[in-house]
């Protein structure tokens, strides 16, 4: 079962936006120095780069999601999740509203 919620976390309090208004995040701080970022991306057609490796998990939603060099797209749906490698890239279609976590994996 994914997890609900994050518990004794700091959360920054300015939003990360991105995409004139497209993709809209919060970050997440953890006490171990792991950092998340908790958001929404509205129907849209986005690229994002890369610097960490990060795991993409859909909360609700669905979009598909091409990864750097990959030649096809894959759909994800709410509960599943997608990896993207550091220094990448990946282009994400967004047909109706989808929240997400991203997790950076350092």
């Amino acid at each position: 079962m994914t997890q609900q919620q994050f518990d004794q976390v700091s959360v920054q309090k300015k939003s990360n936006v991105y995409f004139d208004g497209k993709c809209i995040s919060h970050t997440v701080l953890f006490d171990d120095g792991s950092k998340k970022t908790l958001g929404v991306i509205l129907p849209s057609t986005l690229t994002f780069q890369t610097h960490a490796p990060e795991r993409m998990e859909i909360i609700s939603g669905e979009c598909r999601v091409r990864i750097a060099d990959q030649a096809e797209s894959e759909l994800y749906r709410a509960g599943q999740s997608f990896y993207v490698p550091g220094d990448s890239y990946f282009e994400i279609e967004v047909k109706d509203t989808m929240d997400y976590v991203c997790h950076f994996e350092n």
